[in-house]
């Protein structure tokens, strides 16, 4: 099951899973969208191992339906990539109640849904693996994106935790971190901060590649070949660990 997966991140990693021989079950909020993007990947990749649903993940029983859904058609789970869009941008205190509930709907409690609903089904299995997604700001909080730093570092103590609680039933839990990755949400965000400094978005972009030790933004590829290691059996002494695809963009040392 790879959440958010009609574009973007988990679109590249559905697509790497798919490169490796996994049955696949992709999901997003917008029923075209979704249809579009298995449409895509049965063309890409040759398989016709995809199975498009749509799920709004802020939706306790959207998670359950798609659940529902892959069991039907695969007969188990075994992998599960949580992930999700971006939450609004602002400051802390710039953003009403509303909005970091939404926020927490969101990025934390539909990945505590969908591990919730795939644990059994994993276990009964004899264990599986899970990759929570979140940002490099669970390490260094990005300017103006507020939720996004506070909540994905909720969703980077929930992987440890749930590493360590499900760890007797053979199911790991691994966290990926990617940083500056060539999507539509990057591109939102350059835009932001390109009217923010009343510059230009190709001066924006270079002086955020600049930061970036290896010179340039990640491409999804990229991101999704760790992806794809730390869900597979090449990763089965990896649990509770956190991976980052950020071309050496955090400076910290842990």
């Amino acid at each position: 099951m790879v959440a958010g997966a009609s574009r973007g991140l988990g679109w590249a990693v559905a697509r790497g899973l798919l490169a490796e021989g996994a049955l696949v079950s992709i999901a997003s909020s917008q029923a075209a969208a979704v249809a579009e993007a298995g449409r895509r990947l049965t063309a890409e990749t040759g398989s016709d191992a995809v199975l498009p649903v749509e799920a709004d993940l802020r939706d306790a029983g959207a998670i359950v339906s798609w659940h529902a859904a892959a069991v039907r058609r695969f007969g188990g789970v075994d992998l599960l990539f949580s992930n999700t869009g971006g939450p609004p941008p602002g400051a802390a205190l710039g953003l009403d109640d509303a909005a970091w509930q939404g926020g927490f709907d969101l990025l934390v409690l539909s990945a505590i849904r969908l591990v919730r609903v795939v644990v059994p089904t994993m276990a009964a299995r004899g264990g599986g693996s899970i990759v929570l997604s979140t940002s490099s700001s669970v390490k260094e909080p990005i300017p103006n994106l507020a939720l996004s730093n506070v909540l994905r570092a909720s969703v980077a103590a929930l992987a440890k935790t749930l590493a360590s609680e499900l760890a007797p039933q053979r199911i790991r839990v691994n966290h990926l971190l990617p940083g500056r990755i060539e999507t539509d949400r990057l591109r939102q965000i350059e835009t932001m901060y390109s009217r923010q400094a009343g510059i230009s978005v190709d001066e924006q972009r270079a002086r955020s590649q600049s930061t970036i030790p290896l010179g340039r933004y990640g491409a999804p590829e990229e991101f999704a070949r760790a992806a794809v290691f730390l869900l597979s059996d090449a990763s089965s002494y990896t649990s509770g660990a956190s991976l980052q695809v950020d071309g050496g963009l955090i400076r910290g040392v842990l």
